[in-house]
C-alpha cells in the first residue's frame, strides 16, 4: 500500500501539479496514438512543454509583479482585511489546518490531505469521462496548479463544516467534491469555448468555469454581438488604443502608477539585514518593515517615476509573453489530444488554463475586463467601508485579472462591448461582496480563494452543507452531476455533443 501511495504522491508532486510536464506528456502520448514517429512525438512534447512554460512565465510575472502592489494597500493603511486571491487563500488554509493539528497531534496526517484529495479528484474526473455515455462528461481537467489551489480550499471547507470527518473519510469527501466540480465545470465551458475558438478542440479548466457558461448565456440577451470592443469608434487622439500593447502599457502606467505613487517609494526600496559570510560568500537578506513589495527599487540609481513606468510597462510585456506561450502549446495539444481521445478517453477534450482563450477573442477584451472588474471591486470595497462591514476585503490580482479578463473575452464574443462591460463589472462586485461573506462563513483569517466560482458557486454550496450537514453534501454532489445531464438533454445535436463541437453557422 505504501508503495502505491509513494507512486501516487510522486506523480502528484512531479507531474500533476506541474502542468507543463503534464501537457507535454499528453502531447507525447497523443502523437504516438496518432501513429506519429517517436521523434515527432518528442518534438511535440518539447514544443508543448516550452509553450506552457512560456505561458507560466507570462502569468507568473503578472502575478508576482502586481499582486504585491495591491496587497501593499493593506499594510499602507493598516487594514485588518482579507485578500481575495487564491495564493492568500492557500496561506489562510495552511494556517487553519496547522491549528487543527496543533490542537490535536493525532490528526497530523491532515498535512498531506490536499495532495491526497487532488489525486482522488483526478481519478474521479477520469472515471466520469470513461463513463461519459452515462455521466455526459466530456472534459479532463489538466490545469494542475489550479487543481492544487482548489483542493486546498475544498479541504478547509470540508474539515471546517464537518469536523467529525477530519480524517481519511474527509479526504475522500474532498476528492469527490473537487473531482466532480472539475469535470462538471469544465464540461460547462465546452460550448462557449468552441464558439469562441471556432471548434479549436479544448475547454477551460480554471476558476471561472461556471461564470463562463453564465457569460455565454447572458451576453446575447444584454448586448449586441455586432458592436464589439474592437468596433468602438475612438477619437483620433485615442485611436492608438486599438493596439493592445500600446493600450495595455499606457493604461497600466496610469492605473498602477497612481497606486504605486500613493504607496510611496519606501514600499519598493530594498533594506538589508545583517550580512552573513558562508563558504566565502557574503549574503545580506533583504528585509523591509513595510512588507510585501520590497526589493526592487534603489533610489541611488533610479528616480521613483522612472521605476513606476518601468514596472507598469511589464504588464504589457508579460501579457505578450503569455499569449505567445498559449499559441505554442494549444496548437500542439489540440492536434495530439485526438490520439488520446480516440484510444483512451473517447470523446474527451482537454480543459486548460483560461489564458488559452485570450488569443481567440478581442485583443482589447483582456485589458477591458481587468479594468472594469477592478473599478467595480474598488467601488464595492468602498461600499463595505461605508456600511461598516465586519469583514473588509482587499483586491487580489489573480481573480480581478484572470476572472474578469476571461469573462470579457467570452461576453464580447456573444454580446459585444455592452455585455463585456456589464458582466465584468458584475463579476467584480460579486468577488468582493460574496468574498466577504465567504470569509465570515468559513472563518478564514487573512485571505479567501477569491475567484468568481469559489465566491459564488462554492459559497452557495458551503451554505447548503453548513445547514443541512452530510445530507447537504450529498445534495451538492447530486446537483453537480445533474448539470451535464441537463446539458445533454438540451443539446440539439446529440452527436455534436459527444464530439465536443458546435454548429458555427447557428451561432
Amino acid at each position: 500500500m505504501n508503495f502505491f501511495m509513494g507512486i501516487g504522491t510522486w506523480f502528484g508532486q512531479n507531474i500533476l501539479t506541474k502542468p507543463e510536464f503534464f501537457v507535454g506528456l499528453l502531447v507525447f502520448a497523443g502523437y504516438l496514438f496518432l501513429g506519429k514517429k517517436v521523434y515527432e512525438a518528442v518534438g511535440g512534447f518539447i514544443k508543448a512543454t516550452v509553450g506552457y512554460m512560456i505561458l507560466n512565465v507570462g502569468a507568473g510575472g503578472l502575478v508576482t509583479t502586481f499582486r504585491p502592489i495591491l496587497a501593499a494597500l493593506k499594510t499602507k493603511f493598516e487594514l485588518n482585511a482579507a485578500v481575495i486571491d487564491p495564493y492568500f487563500g492557500l496561506q489562510a488554509v495552511d494556517e487553519a489546518i496547522k491549528n487543527i493539528i496543533e490542537q490535536d497531534p493525532s490528526k497530523s496526517n491532515l498535512a498531506a490531505s490536499v495532495m491526497m484529495a487532488l489525486l482522488i479528484g483526478f481519478v474521479i474526473n477520469i472515471i466520469l469521462v470513461l463513463f461519459r455515455k452515462f455521466t455526459k462528461v466530456r472534459t479532463l481537467f489538466i490545469t494542475g496548479h489550479i487543481m492544487q489551489q482548489q483542493a486546498s480550499t475544498a479541504s478547509w471547507m470540508i474539515f471546517f463544516l464537518f469536523p467529525q470527518f477530519q480524517n481519511i473519510t474527509g479526504v475522500a469527501l474532498i476528492g469527490i467534491f473537487a473531482g466532480i466540480y472539475w469535470a462538471v465545470g469544465s464540461n460547462l465551458s465546452v460550448e462557449p469555448t468552441q464558439r469562441l475558438t471556432e471548434n479549436a478542440g479544448f475547454a477551460i479548466g480554471h476558476q471561472q468555469m461556471f461564470a463562463i457558461w453564465v457569460a455565454d448565456k447572458l451576453a446575447p440577451k444584454i448586448g449586441n454581438p455586432k458592436k464589439k470592443l474592437d468596433d468602438l469608434k475612438l477619437p483620433k487622439w485615442l485611436s492608438m488604443l486599438h493596439d493592445d500593447i500600446i493600450a495595455t502599457g499606457l493604461i497600466m502606467i496610469v492605473f498602477f502608477g497612481i497606486i504605486m505613487w500613493v504607496l510611496g517609494p519606501e514600499f519598493f526600496t530594498a533594506k538589508f539585514g545583517k550580512c552573513v559570510i558562508e563558504n566565502g560568500v557574503q549574503t545580506c537578506p533583504v528585509i523591509n518593515p513595510h512588507g510585501v513589495a520590497a526589493g526592487a527599487f534603489d533610489p541611488k540609481k533610479l528616480s521613483f517615476g522612472t521605476y513606476i513606468v518601468s514596472t507598469t510597462l511589464l504588464f504589457a510585456v508579460y501579457l505578450t509573453i503569455l499569449k505567445t506561450g498559449v499559441r505554442m502549446f494549444v496548437s500542439e495539444l489540440t492536434v495530439s489530444f485526438q490520439g488520446i481521445s480516440n484510444k483512451i478517453l473517447p470523446g474527451s477534450l482537454p480543459a486548460v488554463d483560461c489564458a488559452a482563450s485570450y488569443g481567440f477573442g478581442s485583443p482589447s477584451a483582456v485589458l477591458f475586463g481587468f479594468l472594469i472588474g477592478t473599478i467595480a471591486q474598488f467601488i464595492s470595497i468602498a461600499g463595505l467601508l461605508i456600511f461598516k462591514s465586519p469583514v473588509f476585503i482587499i483586491t487580489g490580482f489573480v481573480p480581478v485579472f484572470f476572472d474578469n479578463a476571461t469573462i470579457a473575452v467570452y461576453a464580447d464574443k456573444r454580446g459585444g462591448a455592452r455585455a463585456a462591460f456589464i458582466l465584468s463589472a458584475l463579476s467584480g462586485v460579486l468577488q468582493v461582496l460574496c468574498g466577504a461573506v465567504a470569509v465570515a462563513l468559513f472563518q478564514l483569517k487573512g485571505g479567501w480563494h477569491g475567484n468568481i466560482d469559489q465566491s459564488t458557486v462554492w459559497l452557495g454550496q458551503g451554505f447548503i452543507m453548513k445547514y443541512l450537514g452530510i445530507i447537504g453534501y450529498v445534495l451538492v454532489i447530486a446537483a453537480m452531476l445533474i448539470i451535464p445531464q441537463i446539458q445533454y438533454a438540451k443539446s440539439k445535436n446529440k452527436e455534436q455533443y459527444y464530439e465536443g463541437t458546435v454548429d458555427l453557422e447557428e451561432n
